[in-house]
């Protein structure tokens, strides 16, 4: 199974800087809608049979382009959805921007008890992505198709996948960026395990990826990135 993970197009509180996590959220901006219109051209060909979405709006935006090209429809998935900011929602400032970053940081080591101000804490979030990942595999399967979009969020892709992708870390995905529209191609099944091949079209090394540098990649680890 070929699972594509791609982040959302731009948003308004992408641009404001905001952490903004509530359903259904903003529309994409018009750079956004570019960015969504953009991944025709990029994942056309790839042989794509299923193309889903988390229910928030700029999600379910950013993949309606591609599936129309396809000729397929969006299907929300629940679970899908952004790691939700609690207390810290559309905030901005430095110590709720560290405060955000803390937590998933936390998750990331391991230590899943460490609740979001005001939210879930790691338990909640990895049981309801796993089952969302979980949906989309097996509405893969019902429909015979090998390749699958899941159209989702910044820190709730770079999370799940520093935790459950065989080859990627913690370490790797806190240093490298996932820009808006950023894809990240796995390879595996819910059963035997992940592999990330690429990570916004650079190749992985199958056993141990790299970070490409000392800081984020593309962008900081601000909420721009959510």
């Amino acid at each position: 199974m070929r699972l594509l993970l791609v982040r959302h197009g731009q948003s308004p509180s992408n641009v404001a800087h905001l952490l903004d996590t509530q359903v259904p959220g903003p529309a994409l901006t018009d750079v956004g809608r570019e960015q969504a219109q953009a991944l025709v051209g990029l994942l056309g060909d790839e042989g794509i049979g299923l193309v889903t979405s988390s229910p928030q709006t700029r999600a379910r935006q950013t993949a309606a382009p591609l599936a129309a090209a396809l000729g397929l429809d969006v299907e929300v998935v629940e679970g899908l959805e952004e790691i939700a900011a609690g207390e810290l929602e559309m905030r901005g400032d430095e110590p709720a921007v560290r405060a955000y970053l803390g937590v998933v940081g936390s998750w990331l080591t391991g230590d899943l008890d460490v609740p979001m101000p005001g939210a879930a804490d790691g338990n909640a979030f990895f049981a309801r992505y796993d089952a969302a990942v979980g949906r989309v595999v097996a509405r893969a399967r019902e429909l015979g198709t090998g390749v699958a979009v899941a159209t989702s969020h910044g820190a709730a892709i770079r999370c799940w996948t520093g935790a459950r992708v065989r080859n990627l870390s913690a370490e790797y995905v806190v240093a490298t960026g996932l820009l808006n529209t950023g894809c990240v191609a796995l390879e595996g099944e819910p059963e035997t395990g992940w592999t990330a091949t690429s990570w916004m079209g650079a190749a992985l090394d199958p056993e141990r990826a790299e970070a490409a540098g000392a800081g984020p990649a593309g962008e900081p680890a601000a909420p721009s990135v959510f």
